[in-house]
């Protein structure tokens, strides 16, 4: 069966996260988003794991749902129905000394079970606070909570998260590696699939041909229900813990991802946000790395860095490449058409929603003429030009 999956969530427990960020209303978003599979996210935290175990129950191998789901909401269009399953997993924060130089890098890690989760919890309780971040920020080198990992449950594996992140990442340009092998050693081998980000798309990352091993996964890391999906995977396996984990293991079941526009993640390009100076990484490099306004150095982007690492010009596609495609969250494409928030949006969405199916399925595969019967024609030239790719694109920084 074919299905999305969006496996990098945070909870409420996690700093700077909405307070809605609890498993009724991730379940309710994710049908409305069309998203089948969710990371339950967080699960070290106490009191999240503690909730988890009370509210989910055991549906297919590795996955859960909720004990009381929200009711199905009335459609006329595609129901809003769809099974929601969740998928143990936590993004966790390691920072270490290696080489005479900080690291800081980010993992997303999955497990099978709560039992697995636990054991997990446990031993990395012993090594620092789980209690006030339910994404926990440890004195760990990479290599070792991999092993960690590896010890809690032969199943369960690590993801390195969003990997081109300038502060927080595997080889994000502040406090990184050049390689996954460089960071995870010996163990490197374990590792078999790795996040892109928002601020990058898998044709950045083809530009590298140490990539070319890994499964390149997109989730949306959101912070908010109703951010889910704003990347997200496509299976096409059997819906349960283990045929996702070969999928991603082997290529074998993994249709691709849906994208941001790489543009809009705040760590494209270059540049100083107290400034407000956007630069590419040509004018990075004329400016001697600084900030042509005040002397302060320049935070490199994703573009520079992945130009930095890439052994491939521009436009290499490796073969046997899973799929990609980009797109824009309904409530962003109406903020356009309607020139702005508000009340009438929300109307606009929950009618939309309604008529013509789950976010997803609107916006990338409901035929056009559909859409403009529904929502009219400024809507549906909007979302066609959305699927051809003609949007205006001013690279975060």
């Amino acid at each position: 069966m074919t299905f999305y999956a969006d496996l990098h969530i945070h909870s409420r427990y996690s700093l700077a996260t909405s307070r809605e960020a609890d498993l009724w209303r991730l379940c309710w978003w994710a049908r409305r988003k069309g998203i089948s599979v969710v990371g339950a996210g967080d699960f070290t935290h106490p009191a999240w794991r503690a909730e988890l175990r009370d509210q989910l129950i055991p549906a297919e191998p590795g996955l859960f749902r909720l004990r009381a789901e929200p009711p199905v909401e009335p459609a006329a269009g595609r129901p809003l129905d769809g099974p929601v399953r969740f998928l143990l997993t936590v993004e966790i924060s390691t920072i270490y000394k290696r080489d005479g130089k900080t690291r800081k890098v980010h993992h997303l890690i999955l497990v099978p079970s709560l039992d697995a989760a636990d054991r997990l919890s446990a031993a990395l309780g012993r090594i620092g606070n789980l209690n006030s971040d339910g994404r926990p920020i440890l004195g760990l080198d990479s290599r070792h909570l991999l092993e960690m990992v590896l010890e809690c449950s032969p199943d369960a594996y690590l993801i390195p998260a969003h990997i081109w992140t300038p502060w927080f990442s595997v080889l994000g340009s502040k406090s990184g590696f050049d390689s996954i092998a460089e960071c995870y050693g010996d163990l490197a081998d374990h590792i078999f699939a790795v996040e892109t980000g928002l601020s990058s798309d898998p044709a950045m990352n083809w530009r590298l041909s140490g990539l070319d091993r890994y499964r390149l996964v997109s989730n949306s890391d959101c912070h908010s229900p109703a951010k889910l999906g704003r990347e997200a995977n496509i299976f096409d396996c059997e819906m349960d813990y283990f045929a996702i984990r070969r999928a991603l293991e082997t290529g074998e079941g993994f249709s691709g991802t849906i994208e941001f526009f790489p543009e809009e993640g705040k760590y494209h390009l270059d540049g100083h946000r107290k400034c407000n100076r956007r630069m590419t990484p040509a004018e990075t490099v004329a400016a001697g790395g600084r900030c042509p306004d005040c002397g302060a150095p320049v935070t490199v982007g994703v573009m520079a860095r992945v130009e930095a690492l890439a052994d491939r010009p521009d436009g290499f596609r490796p073969a046997g490449a899973a799929d990609f495609g980009c797109f824009i969250q309904l409530h962003e494409v109406l903020e356009e058409v309607l020139g702005g928030k508000g009340k009438k949006l929300e109307r606009e969405y929950e009618t939309l929603i309604n008529k013509l199916g789950p976010e997803l399925w609107a916006l990338r595969d409901c035929p056009l003429a559909e859409v403009r019967r529904v929502g009219g024609d400024v809507l549906a030239e909007a979302v066609g030009r959305m699927r051809r790719g003609e949007v205006v694109r001013e690279a975060g920084y």
